[in-house]
């Protein structure tokens, strides 16, 4: 997985709450497996028309947006189902990070394990983000994950909060399984401990630690 550490980027506006899994990536194209070739279906609801045309007005069909790698949504983003398929279209599509007021908490998980980024900001300082980006089409955020910040180019700045663990996972570019191994001394002497407290278990697995 790739770190994530100082992500520089086209950050496109989405003023819409309780966007769904659904709406990210529709269940028609959830059957798959794969993490690739999900992005041209992001948002493809908004995106195309019923004839499959290209949606002008959708703020990722435009030239300025089209290169986003950081969405700038409403609260309640990512809610409905548990698919981690939303995540996968947001990354084959290029985007990294996500920066809303709320984020249920599947999608959260589904996007650390992803190496996605989800930034949760005040509603206040979302709209302000929202408002520059809207404003300046094309304009690049800067999202900081070792100084935990959101920077424009005006100047200004937005800490975020995150968990230590989430974040340094994500420093390495360590999924679960990949943080866990980084514990690995650890792990064995718990085992150890526990074996010999309970040595009858040993007894019975004729001498060895059982699987």
């Amino acid at each position: 997985m790739e770190p994530f550490t100082t992500l520089a980027g086209v950050a496109a506006p989405l003023p819409l709450s309780n966007i769904d899994t659904d709406l990210i990536v529709p269940a028609q194209h959830a059957g798959t497996v794969e993490r690739t070739g999900l992005g041209r279906y992001l948002f493809s609801g908004l995106r195309y028309r019923e004839d499959g045309s290209e949606n002008p007005d959708f703020v990722l069909n435009k030239p300025a947006y089209h290169a986003a790698r950081i969405l700038i949504a409403d609260d309640n983003f990512g809610c409905g189902s548990s698919r981690e398929h939303a995540p996968w279209a947001l990354l084959d599509f290029g985007i990294r990070c996500v920066i809303a007021p709320s984020f249920t908490e599947i999608f959260r998980a589904n996007c650390y394990r992803n190496g996605m980024l989800p930034v949760a900001l005040p509603a206040s300082e979302v709209d302000a983000l929202m408002h520059f980006v809207a404003e300046t089409p094309g304009a690049a955020l800067t999202v900081d994950l070792v100084s935990r910040t959101v920077a424009i180019p005006d100047g200004r700045t937005f800490p975020f909060r995150i968990e230590p663990d989430r974040r340094d996972a994500l420093l390495l570019g360590l999924d679960e399984v990949g943080a866990s191994l980084t514990r690995t001394p650890a792990i064995e002497r718990f085992e150890r401990a526990h074996w010999d407290r309970r040595p009858w278990l040993r007894r019975r697995s004729g001498g060895k630690d059982p699987a």
